[in-house]
């Protein structure tokens, strides 16, 4: 199944068409240190899934230890919109948050995947436990 979906960062300055590989049911955390800091749900994309329709040339791009994956943030608001994975980079990893009519708060539970522990490292990888959201 596939969904595709407007998408923005918070200032509405970089605006783009998604078309997920699986619709939400991608949705996943990560433990690395990046990841842990930024706090975002990602869903899946593939590389050619995304189209820019304002503000490509405002975004910052930003990479760390082996770069690999590419993160990208909207140079104005500051928001992650998007990254290149390391664990696939034929694919990309969406902030859930920037999709149109989704919010983070719509998944009540969220795979966290391991980061630190990366199987591009040799390590084990793999799921480590479940993020909940329970609405009161």
């Amino acid at each position: 199944m596939t969904d595709t979906y407007d998408a923005a960062c918070h200032c509405q300055s970089v605006r783009f068409r998604v078309t997920l590989s699986d619709g939400l049911s991608t949705a996943r955390r990560c433990d690395c240190s990046f990841c842990r800091m930024r706090g975002a749900i990602a869903v899946t994309a593939p590389l050619d899934g995304v189209t820019f329709t304002a503000g490509e040339d405002l975004l910052t791009l930003y990479q760390f230890n082996t770069k690999v994956a590419k993160h990208w943030f909207c140079s104005r608001c500051g928001i992650y919109t998007h990254h290149q994975r390391r664990s696939n980079p034929d694919q990309l990893g969406i902030n859930a948050a920037c999709l149109s009519g989704v919010s983070p708060f719509d998944f009540a539970e969220v795979p966290v995947t391991d980061g630190v522990h990366h199987p591009s490292d040799g390590q084990s990888g793999g799921l480590i436990g479940t993020l909940r959201f329970i609405r009161n």
